[in-house]
């Protein structure tokens, strides 16, 4: 999960505390360095894998630091941080919102770590005016909700007293819930110093980022695990209940089926799998690290994964009582591939298509072959006949990004016309038959008038069949509202051949 730290260097985080004892004189922005770099070193022990980037704002935004797993940097660049004007929290969610989509997409979950005094600025662009006015217009576009899920955790460098006269408890809360995707306050406990604010990090981090250590079972093997990121507890809220689940940290292989039977089932997590490596425990208690080179030593996690990954299957894990996930392999490049686990929504049903999970068993405790004789061919389970609505290739636009894409789509194709023509024409299909469903008349006549100039900026050395074809297509969408739903615009005959 992507994190972002949000450091807040207005002029209120110069303010000093009171020096405790004639030691030294510290400002408010000094402490929330040091709590950001106690956190960034328990991250680099137990969340090397997690990419972490560092932005600082005032009344404008600054990213210090790209997303990176180099922890190092982003020391190095909270140490070159200067204060600048008043407090604007809008420009910089702003800001995250563009930087999140850009860097990674609109799905991938995040975290937001805002770091400030509690002190949410005066006028526009500040919190309480953002809150206070969430209606966008044509020179603003209101930042939250994220497109994306995003949990915002506030760290307040700020004792309790002080953050509940200034109202930020309630300000901050309020964005918290507006946003929709969870997330916390967080306060030091005690008077403001740097050991409290140290120990608010640390407990922040612990709770966030506190690795997952299991036992993976298989018969009589098993392999000490980490998984990355941490599965966080299962919630979901019935009629008449709430139902929280975590994963044990026994985790029970069942069996083994071919990749082509569980197909792309549905998920809520995926975690990377990675074998640890072994401790003696001496008389003491305490825990030392074996001596012995870890490649040399034999562990089932390696095994596990040469196999899948050579016979193209995958293992179905249980993670608890009724809860069930698979393990395969994944590669990210050509030369290199990893264990990943996929968790499933708990229940023995998880999976449609195969029926319940303690159903199922190995072929030896069937009569014949249950993936039929040469004759019949016939899978094992078998799937439905029909067509399901979520295997369908659907349009839908939700938000104006899917929209625009589509069109963009279009438009990139009709521009390396005649050689993208089949292209062309199968997503001017897509888009039509989309719009006409919901009667969207108006983006049929805007996509033609596109279409219309797009030939008219054509370059004199374009293929005569590239205007020729925009032509077609721009009067034939115009026709569409006339035509049956299931009418497809085909290309245009021509005497023209593609150049060489």
């Amino acid at each position: 999960m992507p994190n972002i730290i949000l450091l807040d260097v207005s002029l209120s985080m110069a303010r000093p505390l009171p020096p405790t004892d004639g030691g030294e004189e510290y400002q408010r922005r000094h402490l929330a360095q040091h709590g950001i770099t106690s956190l960034l070193d328990y991250m680099a022990t137990h969340s090397r894998l997690e990419f972490t980037s560092l932005a600082v704002f005032s009344s404008l935004w600054e990213l210090k630091v790209p997303f990176t797993r180099d922890y190092n940097e982003l020391k190095n660049g909270l140490l070159k941080l200067d204060l600048y004007d008043k407090t604007k929290l809008e420009v910089a969610l702003a800001e995250v919102k563009s930087t999140m989509i850009e860097e990674w997409s609109s799905t991938t979950p995040c975290q937001l770590v805002l770091v400030t005094d509690g002190r949410s600025g005066v006028g526009q662009g500040s919190l309480r005016h953002m809150l206070e006015n969430p209606k966008a217009s044509k020179d603003r576009v209101l930042p939250i909700p994220f497109p994306f899920p995003c949990k915002i955790q506030v760290m307040l460098i700020c004792n309790q007293n002080e953050a509940m006269q200034c109202g930020a408890l309630n300000l901050y809360q309020k964005l918290i819930d507006v946003n929709g995707a969870g997330g916390s306050i967080h306060l030091p406990e005690g008077a403001l110093s740097l050991k409290s604010v140290q120990q608010m990090f640390m407990k922040f981090a612990e709770g966030t980022f506190a690795p997952f250590y299991g036992t993976l079972h298989c018969g009589h093997l098993k392999s000490d695990i980490q998984l990355s990121p941490t599965p966080e507890m299962y919630t979901k809220s019935n009629d008449f209940e709430v139902i929280s689940m975590t994963i044990s940290s026994d985790l029970e292989l069942c069996g083994f089926m071919d990749i082509a039977d569980i197909c792309s089932p549905p998920i809520i997590s995926r975690h990377l799998v990675l074998p640890t490596a072994a401790k003696d425990v001496n008389l003491k208690g305490a825990e030392e690290e074996d001596t012995v080179d870890e490649g040399k030593t034999p562990s089932f996690c390696v095994l596990l994964h040469g196999s899948l990954k050579v016979e193209n299957m995958v293992a179905l894990a249980q993670l608890g009582p009724h809860w069930y996930g698979m393990l395969y392999s994944w590669a990210d490049s050509k030369k290199k591939s990893n264990l990943m686990l996929s968790i499933f929504e708990p229940g023995d049903a998880a999976i449609s298509w195969l029926g319940k999970f303690s159903m199922l068993g190995p072929c030896a405790d069937f009569d014949g072959n249950p993936y039929g004789d040469e004759d019949t061919k016939t899978p094992f389970p078998v799937r439905p006949a029909e067509k399901r609505s979520y295997a369908q290739n659907s349009v839908v636009w939700v938000k104006a990004s899917g929209l625009q894409a589509d069109i963009q789509k279009i438009l990139r194709q009709a521009r390396k016309l005649p050689d993208k023509q089949q292209a062309f024409y199968k997503e001017l299909n897509r888009l039509r038959k989309a719009a006409l469903t919901i009667s969207f008349y108006e983006l049929l006549e805007g996509v033609a008038a596109m279409l219309e100039r797009e030939c008219t900026l054509l370059p004199g050395t374009a293929h005569p069949d590239a205007a020729l074809q925009l032509t077609h297509a721009t009067k034939e969408l115009r026709l569409s509202i006339e035509r049956d739903i299931t009418h497809n615009i085909t290309p245009l005959q021509t005497n023209f051949t593609a150049k060489d």
